[in-house]
């Protein structure tokens, strides 16, 4: 939604299938979550809790096609390295933000408790959050080099399609029990992406026949 009303992106009925279905399979993921609510979290804090990651989820579907349209009103012809400092950019306002907010919450003492409860030790868990922090910086690069390269509505379906992955992911290292719901989710959202790339490749193909066919007419 925010793709079509910022850039303007064009909607096939690829397109708009591939999202459909993405959007079905997240949410079954999440329909049968039951016991994710810590222990001592009111209902309250859980329903705030709650809303706060559907705000988040809809913030970086808004922050995504942003960063294309940060592109395309450019003043200068963009490069990987244009991109790299764009990346560079958002993280020193990312992590000051965080910073402070960490500052007000009081979470460095919140994370040196932490680290004393965590079951790996305190190395392990000074690693774990260096380990993380190195990931998702690779993760951003990969984002807009993505946003780059095609657009911010591949970026999403290549997010959503993830998901279902992960569940796989977290069945083969943690051997949780994969659920009907889960192989639900994980075909929804891999139909979704062949629809995708289907709709991907048409265009392709018929953009090259009108190619071809305006230099048959010159030719001719």
């Amino acid at each position: 939604m925010f793709a079509r009303i910022i850039v303007r992106q064009k909607f096939t009925p690829f397109s708009i299938n591939s999202v459909v279905l993405m959007t079905l399979g997240s949410v079954l993921l999440g329909l049968r979550a039951n016991g994710d609510r810590p222990a001592g979290v009111s209902g309250k804090e859980y329903l705030f809790g709650f809303f706060m990651t559907l705000g988040s989820a809809g913030l970086i579907g808004f922050i995504y096609p942003c960063i294309e349209l940060c592109y395309a009103k450019a003043s200068r012809a963009l490069n990987f390295t244009a991109v790299l400092q764009f990346q560079l950019n958002v993280a020193i306002f990312a992590s000051l933000v965080s910073f402070i907010a960490m500052l007000v919450n009081k979470d460095f003492q919140a994370m040196q408790r932490e680290s004393r409860d965590y079951g790996l030790g305190q190395t392990m868990y000074v690693v774990v959050l260096v380990c993380a922090a190195v990931v998702w910086q690779f993760s951003l690069i990969g984002v807009l080099g993505v946003i780059f390269c095609v657009g911010s509505l591949f970026n999403g379906i290549l997010s959503a399609v993830l998901l279902p992955l992960m569940e796989v992911a977290a069945v083969i290292a943690y051997h949780e029990k994969f659920t009907g719901e889960k192989g639900m989710a994980l075909v929804l959202c891999l139909w979704g992406f062949t629809s995708y790339f289907y709709g991907e490749y048409q265009n392709h193909k018929k953009a090259k026949a009108s190619i071809n066919k305006e230099d048959h007419h010159q030719d001719s």
